[in-house]
């Protein structure tokens, strides 16, 4: 192994530690969970942003709140409502009057002008104010009138959303789904664990977090993450499993041309890409491996595959087209050298 791979085996180590040491004291306040935890840092580590969907009190808020602390950054939280308007999130154009009475406009920052944004129950709110987070999170930028202001790095949106059956929700449509590299679904609790919430929860002392990375270890860490070596093997195989969710695809399995109206495009792919970096990188290791990909496709696939009423008919959705697909696209097959 050359003195170059060492140190990056080294830094990758290092890299290892430092998540673990943000996961023990997330667990100071957060209990259970390592799934959801594992993918919130994987999409903070690779610039993407992440959705997480669950049923009102299941810690979403608390759980976004308390990684803000154990970063040393910016933190901003918007509150979805059906009256908020966009101008509530990227900021607004006020007239002010100076001593010499000469009027100008002057911009003031919304609180879209952060590092992490959380976007709280983002699905209680209607499309126009929805749409407002669109160029933010994908040039990371904001326009305003005729101006356009650059968001600091390292910047990051994640958004907690009921589940569309709630009432008095507005589903997020597919073009901003896409925007969000992991669909995250946070479950309920096992029975230990309910347990242990419910021990912590009613007792009056609150544990204090320590702060682990600052704004500047974040962008230097996302650039190790991104320096993670990918082989074809693996890109083959990513290509597959994406191009096998689309229905009009000649080799797409007969389930997805029966069950499936729409498939995942190539930024689903890229985000595979970038997870599996991440999860590997998170481990300490410098290569990607088939089992990282599967690791994190179904938060990657699942609200980028669409079924249609056949599917639903059989009582499947989604999730179940994308864990049937990982059973049935084999790995490719290594190439034999003579």
């Amino acid at each position: 192994m050359s003195g170059k791979a060492r140190s990056l085996g080294d830094v990758l180590q290092e890299f290892s530690q430092h998540r673990k040491v943000m996961e023990k004291e997330l667990h100071k306040v957060i209990v259970g969970q390592e799934e959801v935890i594992d993918q919130v840092f994987a999409a903070i580590f690779t610039r993407g942003h992440c959705l997480l969907e669950g049923v009102p009190g299941l810690a979403k808020t608390l759980l976004v709140s308390t990684i803000s602390k154990i970063l040393d950054v910016q933190f901003k939280r918007i509150q979805f409502t059906p009256d908020l308007m966009p101008s509530d999130i990227t900021g607004t154009n006020v007239l002010d009057e100076d001593e010499n009475g000469r009027r100008q406009f002057r911009f003031v920052e919304g609180p879209i002008f952060t590092n992490i944004l959380l976007a709280d129950e983002i699905n209680r709110t209607p499309p126009k104010t929805q749409a407002a987070l669109l160029q933010a999170m994908q040039e990371r930028e904001v326009t305003v009138g005729n101006k356009t202001f650059d968001l600091k790095p390292p910047f990051f949106t994640i958004a907690t959303q009921n589940p569309i059956e709630q009432e008095g929700t507005y589903p997020l449509p597919e073009a901003q789904l896409d925007r969000f590299m992991f669909n995250i679904k946070v479950g309920y609790p096992s029975a230990t664990e309910e347990e242990q919430i419910l021990s912590a929860s009613t007792r009056d002392e609150k544990p204090e977090v320590r702060k682990i990375l600052s704004a500047k270890a974040i962008i230097n860490l996302q650039k190790l993450v991104n320096s993670v070596a990918v082989s074809d093997y693996v890109i083959k195989y990513v290509a597959q499993l994406v191009r096998a969710t689309r229905p009009g695809d000649e080799k797409a399995p007969e389930m997805v041309k029966e069950l499936v109206d729409f498939g995942a495009g190539p930024r689903a792919g890229q985000f595979l890409i970038s997870g599996g970096k991440a999860i590997a990188a998170m481990d300490g290791r410098f290569s990607v491996g088939i089992a990282d990909i599967k690791k994190i496709a179904l938060p990657v696939l699942r609200h980028r595959v669409g079924t249609n009423f056949q599917a639903q008919a059989e009582g499947m959705d989604s999730e179940d087209v994308v864990l049937k697909l990982l059973d049935l696209i084999p790995e490719p097959a290594v190439p034999k050298y003579e």
